[in-house]
């Protein structure tokens, strides 16, 4: 019985590799900021800051992944964040009697429409998403100085009940990490259990056969950047509640955390294949040194060094223990075949 329980541990580690070195090097690197900090790392307080800090990188990282796990990748992410929390800061500042829940509709309309742009512009165009992107990236940013004509939204211009969204909290938990948990349980559902999901995961892995499937590659690709932008556009509200202004500069370069912590949480670059989970871990490991570079003292000069090296660390070890267990995966079927 010891033995069946030990192969079946065996079994789900070797099938959640990425996963579970992640979690190993959250849990070591918890452990020793623990020890150094005498136990300032592991209080409610820092660890409830920790999930709020985290929260929009978690939440832009699940749109993210669909895009590169169906062959993409977005690099215009930090401006959809911008422009969709400028125009609902400007909605708010002219209208201040508008609802709050009416500002989410025009930042998740203004990320819908931009998804669609960024989404035609590689899926039916078929610009390289690289270079396409980074367009979008471009036009997008511009947009933001034209609609604000170069001025900030003010924390003054907003209303309360709007900024209690990053201070308030439901059952003891923020409400902008609530944000977080209802955009991951949505991506973990769609990517593992509906239909759409599975196509995602197909136009990555091999484009060609899934048109010969009969899979539409071009919308599975659009509504995938669809998605992402709607995401972002959630998440450039909460950013503008956040921090209290909306500027032209909202948000600028967050894409690049993005795309590291989904890299790092196992998504493969080429598309194809990746979780939710390890891009859930993998925000978190990206948080989590955020966090606690401060809380040790390390100089303003160092800490993005740091990160950059941790991070660079995180996935040579992933890709060797992804390696592995492929290796190990290979030679279980080469015995099944001799024992045939």
């Amino acid at each position: 019985m010891n033995t069946e329980k030990a192969g079946k541990l065996r079994h789900i580690l070797s099938n959640h590799s990425q996963e579970t070195a992640l979690i190993a090097i959250i849990l070591i690197v918890g452990l020793l900021v623990q020890i150094r900090t005498g136990g300032s790392f592991l209080t409610s307080s820092n660890l409830n800051e920790l999930m709020r800090e985290t929260s929009m990188l978690m939440m832009v990282s699940i749109g993210m992944m669909m895009v590169i796990v169906s062959g993409g990748i977005d690099l215009s992410v930090g401006s959809v964040m911008g422009l969709a929390g400028m125009i609902a800061a400007l909605v708010l500042r002219d209208h201040r009697e508008t609802p709050v829940f009416v500002l989410f509709l025009v930042a998740a309309g203004v990320g819908l429409i931009s998804g669609v742009l960024t989404g035609f512009v590689v899926a039916k165009l078929r610009i390289f998403p690289l270079i396409g992107t980074l367009g979008t990236c471009d036009i997008l940013r511009g947009v933001i100085y034209l609609f604000s004509k170069g001025e900030w939204v003010s924390q003054t211009d907003m209303t309360n009940e709007f900024l209690a969204i990053s201070t308030g909290s439901f059952l003891g938990i923020n409400y902008m990490v609530w944000f977080a948990i209802v955009t991951v349980i949505f991506g973990y559902i769609f990517m593992g259990h509906t239909r759409f999901g599975r196509r995602i995961y197909a136009v990555g892995n091999n484009e060609e056969n899934a048109k010969i499937s009969g899979i539409n590659t071009e919308k599975t690709k659009w509504f995938a950047y669809i998605i992402s932008g709607i995401i972002a556009g959630v998440a450039g509200l909460l950013w503008v509640c956040k921090y209290g202004c909306a500027q032209g500069t909202t948000a600028n370069g967050f894409e690049l955390n993005v795309i590291a912590a989904v890299v790092l949480g196992g998504v493969s670059i080429t598309g194809g294949s990746g979780s939710v989970i390890g891009v859930v871990l993998g925000a978190l490991l990206f948080g989590v040194l955020s966090n606690i570079l401060p809380l040790i003292q390390v100089s303003p000069f160092w800490q993005r060094a740091i990160r950059g090296a941790v991070i660079l660390l995180s996935v040579v070890i992933n890709a060797l223990v992804s390696r592995r267990a492929e290796r190990k995966a290979l030679e279980r079927r080469e015995q099944n075949e001799r024992s045939k």
